[in-house]
């Protein structure tokens, strides 16, 4: 994979870019039912930033963008949609995740030990590795991305999402990650931004007009064992959405 200098590499904006999105967010207040926010963009800062560094050097012509992170994939690796195995095996991503400042007892965060899977980041590797072989070729030409860095939980421990909120709490929460999505995508310049579902696909086709990008937007089914239509026809439906826009 080609490199570049260090002030024109793309990876170095990306991190700064994540930088200024912790900071926007640092201070936004959430709706009563959530008991706790998770931000591996900061506890999980060291394999996100290998990751960035290992693979986002050079642009990319797609952008593969999700909601938010999964308890026992990004929340616990930092890398989006990061199924442990996945992340380590695959990525050959395996460095220090620290802790949150506040924990919810039935969330920890054990990192790389953790055991349960994220099935979605399970499907969404496991696609890209079928399809590509090493990890390398998937990211010469793409790169994926979550639209919102931060986990949330009710006071059961159970994952809320942000599509979810009122508008009032939402808007501050869209204006900090569509700035963010905005910036990825002018340092990537990817020709398309493909929404890992369809509220990804939503944000990403708002930035797009909101920031006057040239890019074009698609979706591919989301790979959650919550959705009957996934576990039926996950990976044929996404490989097919991919063929259909000529990408694959």
């Amino acid at each position: 994979m080609a490199t570049q200098s260090p002030r024109s590499n793309p990876a170095n904006s990306i991190l700064e870019a994540a930088i200024q999105l912790n900071n926007a967010l640092a201070n936004l207040t959430w709706p009563n039912s959530v008991q706790c926010v998770y931000n591996p963009l900061v506890y999980a800062w060291e394999p996100y930033r290998d990751y960035v560094q290992r693979y986002a050097a050079s642009h990319k012509r797609v952008l593969f963008v999700g909601m938010n992170p999964g308890p026992w994939g990004m929340a616990q690796t930092g890398i989006p949609f990061g199924e442990v195995s996945a992340v380590r095996d695959w990525l050959g991503i395996s460095t220090q995740v620290c802790q949150p400042a506040q924990i919810h007892p039935k969330r920890p965060i054990t990192g790389f030990h953790c055991t349960r899977s994220e099935v979605s980041g399970r499907r969404l590797w496991q696609l890209f590795a079928d399809r590509f072989g090493c990890a390398a070729s998937f990211f010469e030409n793409h790169f994926v991305l979550n639209y919102c860095p931060l986990a949330f939980m009710a006071d059961s421990g159970a994952n809320l999402t942000p599509d979810k909120f009122p508008s009032a709490i939402r808007a501050p929460l869209e204006s900090a990650c569509d700035t963010h999505l905005a910036q990825v995508i002018n340092t990537l310049h990817p020709q398309w931004i493909i929404g890992v579902g369809a509220f990804a696909s939503a944000c990403a086709s708002r930035v797009i007009l909101n920031f006057n990008i040239n890019a074009r937007v698609g979706t591919i089914l989301h790979p959650s064992p919550a959705s009957p239509i996934a576990n039926k026809l996950w990976p044929t439906k996404p490989i097919q959405q991919m063929q259909e826009m000529g990408l694959w």
